[in-house]
């Protein structure tokens, strides 16, 4: 299984402890303010919108919260100005770690970030030394127990996904980015089930990482994930099966 996959694997099964923390919401909410400031109100218009409105259906958002948020960033209410900031390092056994960062506070997000990094065997690296190895696409994850392989490869190759793969239990939809919202919703009009659908990084290669330093890995990319200037974490290592749990 791939590093991208596990993680996205760890950060659903940990979703509901997330969720009770709030600290989806909040970065929910970070994200549409911001999509909403850059590219308007309207999700019909805003692709980058409509993803963060369906991320945060997903996850149950009350209604108010979703308008408020789009209303901060449209300038309707008063809100707070969130900058994107990119960063990028390196964790144990060399993985490449790729961070996307929405903060009111570009000084405090990097200090905290670098300490995580640095506490956790890795180092934040410059600006383009590991985004390169990424690419951006659509990224869908269907469980293989219960669904007909046939439907789902059927479904997401006619709707427009570049690549289906096999990955131990699950099957991930790969799309460019453009096509990712009318692969998802012939998916979603096949009531075939996923477990993640995002717009992500997904590494070109991965690197095995093992032992003390894959438990090191788990370890900094959970912290990471867990800063409140951190939207989302990306790595190209590959973590052992047993340690997702």
């Amino acid at each position: 299984m791939s590093g991208h996959s596990k993680w996205s694997t760890i950060k659903h099964k940990k979703g509901a402890a997330d969720a009770k923390r709030g600290k989806v919401f909040t970065k929910l909410i970070k994200e549409i303010t911001v999509a909403a400031r850059m590219g308007g109100g309207d999700p019909n218009a805003n692709p980058r919108l409509r993803t963060a409105i369906q991320a945060a259906k997903s996850e149950n958002m009350p209604k108010d919260n979703l308008e408020r948020a789009i209303k901060k960033g449209t300038g309707d209410l008063e809100g707070v100005n969130y900058e994107e900031i990119i960063y990028e390092g390196y964790g144990p056994g060399g993985a490449a770690i790729f961070l996307e960062s929405l903060t009111d506070n570009k000084n405090r997000a990097v200090a905290e970030i670098r300490h995580i990094f640095s506490k956790y065997g890795g180092n934040l690296g410059e600006n383009g030394c590991v985004g390169w190895m990424f690419d951006k696409k659509g990224y869908i994850v269907v469980e293989m127990e219960g669904v007909d392989e046939e439907m789902v490869m059927n479904t997401a190759i006619d709707s427009g996904a570049e690549d289906v793969r096999e990955e131990e239990s699950q099957y991930e939809i790969i799309t460019a980015p453009g096509d990712f919202d009318s692969v998802k919703e012939a998916i979603d009009n096949a009531s075939i089930p996923y477990i993640v659908a995002e717009i992500t990084m997904l590494p070109q290669t991965t690197v095995d990482i093992v032992g003390k330093e894959a438990e090191q890995m788990m370890k900094l990319m959970e912290f990471l994930d867990d800063c409140d200037d951190v939207q989302k974490v990306y790595t190209n290592a590959d973590i052992p099966e047993e340690l997702v749990g």
